[in-house]
Formats: structure tokens, sequence, C-alpha cells
């Protein structure tokens, strides 16, 4: 893995993998922090049994102790864990790169462990917290010892997970199973339907039926990748005598019970993904939405006031925002993870959202060309400008308002999910980093550029951009767009998730050639590039015009280190594009401040602000601003208005179709 960080000098150095389980990243820091010796004193409360003060601030010459806390996240196919310390610093660690000449304190590392997934059909996805925990374990562990940070230390932990379903059952606590028709134990403990498997079809199909008020609150439809759709199908799958012992969670949840026992529920996982409306919103009185539930086919989990769901906030359960304090670490996990009891536990978030936390609280100042640690202390308010960005496979774009926003195609508003009276809208690309992937496999002259990317010992994406500088150069163009002025690529080839919601959406090209070679390659490379931006765009007005007011996008994940991609996005969009620092990390980073905010707790369970937690911890990154080329502007604003005429076309052609072909029947 290639990839790169950001300094307060301003140097640039290069990451790569190491280690096929832990990734390294290297960072500039000015100071070395001494390791902690001994466990700072706490002061147990009688309720939540954490430390009724503050976390230190490390950098108090007469207090030699700091504090660390632990972020995981839980992605498809790993989990990673970070340390950082209360100024959310991303903890040094022993090993390195030999080509990189830095201090111990200049070193990163995150740990990873892969994820065990089944696929028993076509379409399923199958997973298990066991093995999940496991890997969890194993993360933290070797964070620990390759940090040499004593475990001792530790205040707060904070889960981030995908928004799978995990079912347990109620009377035994035990994994159950998900895999039909038998539903029986393979020794794997197989019981997470993975958020990508599209078993329940018929479900989602009947819940979206009833046309509930709820829907509202969900875009207009509840995804099949949700959890409701995905419990709706194990009632109507499973022997009535099992789905009745069964109590369910969203991943990051089941997480959270199993680091501390409890039973609560986030309202990130409950809100977004289970059809949860919070007390108020729209004369909501449980939250839970009784007749939603009986008219889906649900309405045995309404007879004990939904307690296999977590129950009624205030009644028989109890509810959080991203952060708040779930409990303490128990002793089991504790003895699992290396840990010692009594840590704080933040309720946890879905990893997107942690994708928000870890990255819009940055400190800006778009006059330069870095982010200025200096720059005034963040106001909340200007988050409502900052759409945040998580991209890999797919990518999510989420953002908060004040007052409740409806845009059709994206998810929500949701409000509670992360900072209580907050609404937070989520929308997305289904997929961005694996359209890249799949355009260049496709294509005839990918295992050329491979072998060429090999031999200059760099990735394909760099030496794609590479070639088209060079082509650049070749053909005497004035900007790289100039090179596919006449190459048109629409690529919904997994369906549009925002803003059409469709999942019929497919791909089309204009100005296919019979071009084989490399130079074709990276023509299409570009479109696609091009493509992703004019998307996101797309996604960016669509929101705007429905009440939002976004001017920046807060980007995190892999795609940021890819340098023309991050142009064409600041300047199809016409707004600057924030890269973080940890540019690997934001997300895991963004569950750390989870744990910083649980360690907060004072003795009546009162937790500091997360937006402030967010604005101490955040680290400045990079922007990419908008080119000022006026005569490229003009011409991706002209192939815009052709990706909005390819949108609407391929629909208008597919109506057509089927209504020619309606009544046809097979001969």
């Amino acid at each position: 893995m290639v990839g790169e960080c950001y300094g307060h000098d301003k140097v640039w150095a290069p990451v790569r993998q190491v280690d096929k389980s832990i990734e390294y990243e290297y960072r500039h820091h000015e100071s070395l922090i001494a390791f902690p010796s001994k466990l700072q004193e706490t002061i147990a409360s009688s309720e939540y049994g954490v430390s009724t003060s503050r976390y230190i601030n490390p950098h108090n010459d007469l207090n030699p102790h700091v504090d660390h806390f632990i972020g995981i996240d839980v992605g498809t196919g790993s989990a990673r864990a970070c340390i950082i310390d209360a100024s959310g610093d991303i903890k040094a660690c022993k090993f390195y790169t030999p080509r990189i000449h830095c201090s111990k304190s200049q070193r990163l590392i995150v740990a990873t462990e892969n994820i065990g997934l089944w696929q028993p059909e076509v379409g399923y996805y199958e997973q298990s917290t066991t093995d999940i925990w496991r890997c969890i374990c194993m993360c933290v562990q070797r964070a620990l010892s390759q940090h040499n940070i004593d475990p001792t230390t530790i205040r707060g932990i904070g889960f981030d997970a995908t928004c799978s379903l995990a079912v347990f059952s109620e009377d035994t606590d035990e994994p159950v199973p998900v895999t039909g028709p038998n539903f029986a134990n393979d020794g794997n403990d197989r019981n997470v339907i993975l958020w990508l498997d599209h078993r329940p079809v018929e479900e989602a199909k009947k819940i979206n039926d009833t046309e509930h008020n709820l829907l509202r609150y969900l875009g207009g439809k509840m995804s099949i990748e949700m959890e409701i759709p995905k419990v709706l199908w194990l009632k109507n799958n499973m022997p009535p005598e099992l789905f009745d012992r069964c109590k369910f969670y969203d991943l990051a949840d089941a997480l959270t019970h199993i680091a501390t026992g409890n039973e609560s529920r986030s309202y990130c996982s409950t809100v977004c993904k289970q059809g949860f409306v919070p007390v108020g919103v729209d004369g909501s009185v449980k939250g839970w939405q009784e007749d939603f539930y009986e008219a889906i086919g649900l309405g045995d989990l309404t007879k004990d006031n939904f307690k296999r769901m977590g129950g009624v906030d205030g009644v028989n359960g109890k509810n959080f925002s991203a952060g708040e304090l779930v409990g303490t670490l128990s002793e089991k996990a504790g003895n699992e993870l290396g840990l010692p009891a009594g840590i704080a536990i933040g309720s946890g978030v879905i990893d997107a959202y942690a994708g928000w936390i870890g990255t819009v609280g940055a400190k800006v100042n778009l006059g330069q060309d870095y982010l200025d640690t200096g720059a005034p202390k963040n106001d909340i308010s200007q988050a409502f400008s900052r759409l945040a960005a998580v991209a890999g496979t797919s990518t999510c774009h989420l953002a908060m308002s004040r007052e409740p926003v409806f845009v059709d195609g994206v998810w929500g508003p949701y409000r509670d999910v992360l900072l209580p009276g907050y609404w937070m809208a989520e929308g997305g690309q289904s997929a961005t980093g694996e359209l890249l992937k799949h355009v260049l496999e496709t294509h005839p002259a990918y295992n050329e550029a491979m072998s060429m990317a090999e031999s200059f010992n760099t990735s394909i994406y760099d030496y794609l951009n590479s070639h088209l500088e060079e082509l650049k150069e070749k053909e005497n163009a004035p900007t790289i767009s100039y090179l596919g002025r006449h190459f048109f690529f629409y690529g919904d080839l997994w369906g549009n998730r925002s803003p059409i919601a469709n999942p019929k959406m497919t791909g089309s090209v204009i100005g296919l050639t019979n071009d084989r070679s490399m130079d074709g390659l990276a023509i299409y490379y570009y479109a696609t590039m091009e493509f992703i931006a004019m998307q996101t765009r797309q996604i960016v007005e669509t929101m705007n015009s429905a009440g939002h007011s976004i001017t920046s996008i807060f980007m995190s994940g892999s795609q940021c280190q890819n340098k023309i991609l991050m142009e064409l996005m600041a300047t199809t969009c016409a707004m600057p594009v924030l890269i973080p620092r940890y540019v690997h990390a934001a997300v895991v980073h963004g569950a750390a401040m989870l744990g910083a905010k649980a360690a907060s707790a004072d003795k009546e369970g009162k937790t500091e602000e997360l937006w402030s937690i967010m604005d101490r911890m955040s680290k400045p990154g990079k922007v990419t601003r908008p080119g000022k080329n006026a005569n490229e502007k003009k011409l991706l604003n002209a192939k815009y208005k052709v990706f909005l005429e390819q949108c609407n076309t391929q629909q208008v052609y597919r109506d057509q179709v089927d209504e020619a072909i309606e009544g046809w029947s097979a001969e």
C-alpha cells in the first residue's frame, strides 16, 4: 500500500505496507511525550465505576502521566485498532520502514486483522461476532505491545462497525446462526448478516409497500442493506421457536455489549438502520413505531416493549448518542483484550459516521494551501457547511444540519445519532474504489499497466496518473481534462444509491472506440474519476437545493492519495476538498475520539461535548482548492450537462422498452 501523510513542515513521506497485518503511517511531531509508568488514581463512581475527573493534559509538566484511548474499527474485511493520546495524536511504534529516516516520535501504527466471511449462496454474506471479537483482541494486544504502551493508561474505548445485523440468544447470550435452512451452528458462530447481504428482497419490498410515515426519515425507502428487512427474513425463514429466542443488534452495538455486558443501543444504529424515530420527532412516543412493526409482520417484537431490539429508552432500555458512556469494560472482555477492567466504553457508531467524527472537526484556513493549526477555534456551526466523504470501495456522504432537511434519495434526516438535537443526512455512491478497480481490470491494457507500475515500484493509479501527465505533454494538451473531452462515461454499474436511489441504474459510454492501448486505458481511467467527481457534484447540488449549505468536502479513505481525483473533485464541485492527516486512519481515529468522550464522564455520567473533543483532537491536513483555469471549468461544466443527460436518458430508454414489451410472455 502506498500513501502519503502530512507534517507541519509540509514534508511528505511515503507509506508502504511492511507486514500484511499492519499498516504504517509516518507523521511529524515536534515533541516527545514520556510513556506513563503507573496508573493514574481514579475515583470510582457508584453508578458508572469510572473516573470523576477529566483526563489529563499530557503536556502538563507537573503530571508525568499520559492518558490513552483506543479506537476500534470493524470494516467489511478487517478489524483495526489505533491508540491516541489526549491531544489526538496516534501514538508511535517501534517498527518503521528503513527508507524513511525519522525518530520514534514520527512513526505511527494501525494494527489490522482480517475478518472471516462466508457466502453460503449468491448474494448472501455472513460473519461471526466470535471471529470479529477475536480479531479485535489481536489488534488491541498488538497495538499495545508494539507501541510499548502501558495498558493501565487506557481510559476509554470506542467502536465503529459496518451496519450489519448481529443475532444472539436472549436466554443464553450466545451467537445464533443465521444460515438457513437449518440454522445450525457449523462451529463458526455465523451470527452476522453483513450489510451487503441482499437476501431479504421480498421483505424490503413488503416494508416499502406500506408507505409508512417513518420511511420519510430514510430517504423515502428502507434499503435492503438496512437491518429490519434482515430481521423480517429471519422471522420468515427460522423455526418460530428459534426466532422467538433471538435478540438483535447492529454490529457496533453488539461490540459494546460484548465489551460491557450492557443491553444499551446507539441512536446511530437504531435511527439510521432500524427505523427508530427519536421521541418527539413527528409525534414519536416510544421511538419504535408499533404500527409499523405490526404492518410488516414483526408485531411479536412489540409485545415486550421491544426488549429484543434494546427496549424503550427510559422504560426497559437505554439509547445513547455517539460516545456517551455506555458502561465499563468487563473483567472477561478485559482479559481477552489484555486490558484492565473498568475502562470507559463509549456508545458506538456506524463506520462512515466515525469518518465524519475523524475529519470534519479539523481547523481550516482556506486562504492557504495547507490547513492552519493556528486557525481560530471551530464553532459547531461550521460543521453544517462540511460534507464528509468517506471513500473506499464505495463512498458515503454525511452532512449535519440544525433542523431536519428532507432530500429525495438521501437517507435521513436522522436526529441525535452523533450530537444530541442535531440532524444527519447520508448520501452515497454504491461503488467508487470498486468502480476504478473494475474499469482497470477489464481493460485489455491492464496487464501491461500493472507490469509497468511494478517496474517503477508504484501503484497502478500513480502510474496512470503519471502516464496522463506524459500524454498531456505528448499531445500538447492544455489540461488532462482536455484529453478526455469527447469521452463520456456514466458509471452506475452497481446501481445508484444517491440521489436517484434506483438499484436498476447501470453504466454507459459515449466515445468508445477500438483503442486497446495504454493511452486508451488512461483516458478510460480518467473518465471514471471524472464520473465520480460529477456524481459527487450531483449529490451536493441535490442536498443544497433541499436546504443544506455545503461549501466544502472533507475526504477520508484511500482515494485521498489520488492527486488528480482530488483536483477533479474540487474543480468539478467548485469547492475545496480537505484531506486528513491520517489518510488511512481517519475512521478509526474517529472511533478513538468516542473512547475519549466516554472517559470524560463525571459521576453523573455527563460527558464532554463531542464537537469539543473533535475540535481538540482533529489534526490539520491538506486542502485541494478548485482549479483556476476558466477554460477547464467551462469544459467540465459542459461535460456535467452531458452527465446529467446520461443519467436521465437511460431511465427514459428503460421505461420506453419496458412499455413496449409489457404483456410479453415466454413462448
